[in-house]
């Protein structure tokens, strides 16, 4: 067993991981956390041949690993609330990730994106007035989470009354795949039941559409594949939740940091509605500087170089794209939040065959919600008191709030 290094993403590491990650990978680019039991890898470069190498290594295991020992009704759960063996798409391996991806690229390309704008735009548009009812609120609670929520849940056509049911059975899911201490097993167990929900409603989306198609995505999925490519009722249905999961949780976290960042900037959020600073810049600085999805993990399937540490067939590797965004070795890559240097070469969208299918819709989502909030609240600050937490889910990074003033 390797010693490592204490690297605490839950605890004493949890707001700034940053800070200790590039003092180590000045000398250990690579290193073991035995805490994650992970070997972490933190240099651009070497993230980026991990990810370009679906030979290599394996995403059937990307997501972190609960600490604690479930009871085995609730891992059964675990197993089976998607359907028996299913995989979502980030968890495939080629070949079976090739067919998959191919049709879900459909639902977003270029033009399904444009011509969801008006529709994001007029989610945000009704987002913000109701907060800025209130001189004083919760940017997450009140604008990031919902309007990332519902647009995903839109453009999937899920019905609005179900917002409040997918927004829960995400949070089930985080604390299920994240646990970090033990807790009440009837909670575990309430939450699991919750997620078998969250696989019998994406099944019972699924059936509607196969006989009556609506102008959404999963009729899309259905009916709409390229060259008569199109997905399986059981296909389809493992892949709602994670796109309701992903789709909104990212969103709401980049959202979250981004505002904080420019807000605490000198004149930040000035530049920004005057046009000073552009909402794209501001928007993919947002993603490099603190990227939502701190790493992916993956596992060697034999063994492997990385970094010059040799690795055995097993070795689980953590990805850190928000380490690998910061590298002080590789170009455009400042050290503090500064938009408009170098943003283009983040890796918050991750590389590779697993790069976000979604990362046009995501970034029009982004820019569309920095302009509604500009236009409707040009004096918007921080809320005074301590600085904001995150939470303690990595890899995600939410903050568990951001109090905002407005200006009357």
């Amino acid at each position: 067993m390797h010693e490592g290094r204490s690297f605490d993403p839950y605890g004493a590491h949890r707001d700034d991981p940053f800070s200790f990650l590039a003092e180590v990978g000045e000398t250990e680019p690579v290193f073991y956390a035995p805490l994650l039991n992970a070997w972490c890898v933190t240099r651009r470069e070497d993230v980026v041949a991990v990810l370009r190498d679906d030979r290599n290594y394996s995403a059937r295991d990307h997501n972190p690993r609960s600490k604690v020992e479930l009871p085995e009704d609730v891992s059964r759960m675990l197993r089976t609330w998607r359907g028996a063996g299913a995989l979502a798409v980030g968890s495939l391996d080629p070949p079976e990730h090739t067919k998959i991806r191919d049709v879900l690229n459909l639902g977003f390309t270029p033009a399904r994106v444009r011509a969801f704008e008006p529709t994001m735009r007029a989610i945000a548009t009704d987002l913000v007035e109701r907060a800025a009812v209130a001189e004083e609120f919760d940017l997450i609670t009140d604008f990031a989470v919902p309007y990332a929520l519902e647009v995903i849940c839109r453009r999937l056509g899920i019905p609005d009354e179900y917002l409040d049911r997918c927004r829960m059975w995400s949070e089930q899911r985080i604390e299920l795949m994240m646990l970090q201490r033990d807790t009440d097993p009837d909670r575990l167990r309430e939450y699991a039941r919750g997620l078998m929900d969250f696989g019998e409603f994406a099944r019972s989306l699924v059936q509607e559409r196969l006989a009556s198609p609506q102008d959404d995505l999963i009729s899309e999925l259905l009916h709409d594949g390229k060259a008569g490519r199109t997905l399986t009722a059981d296909e389809a249905a493992v892949q709602i939740p994670t796109l309701i999961f992903a789709g909104h949780m990212t969103c709401a976290e980049a959202l979250g940091t981004i505002f904080f960042q420019q807000l605490q900037s000198p004149d930040g959020w000035a530049k920004v509605v005057d046009g000073t600073i552009a909402t794209r810049d501001v928007a993919e600085e947002g993603l490099r500087f603190d990227s939502p999805l701190a790493g992916m993990y993956r596992t060697a399937v034999r063994d492997v170089e990385v970094g010059d540490v040799h690795l055995p067939e097993g070795s689980r590797l953590l990805l850190l794209y928000g380490a690998a965004s910061r590298d002080s070795q590789s170009a455009g890559c400042p050290a503090g939040f500064s938009p408009g240097r170098g943003s283009a070469t983040h890796l918050a969208f991750g590389h590779g065959i697993h790069f976000c299918l979604g990362a046009g819709f995501a970034r029009m989502e982004l820019e569309i919600a920095i302009q509604a909030v500009a236009t409707r609240m040009p004096g918007l600050t921080l809320a005074p008191g301590l600085p904001p937490h995150h939470r303690p889910v990595f890899p995600l990074r939410a903050l568990t709030e951001l109090r905002v003033r407005q200006s009357r």
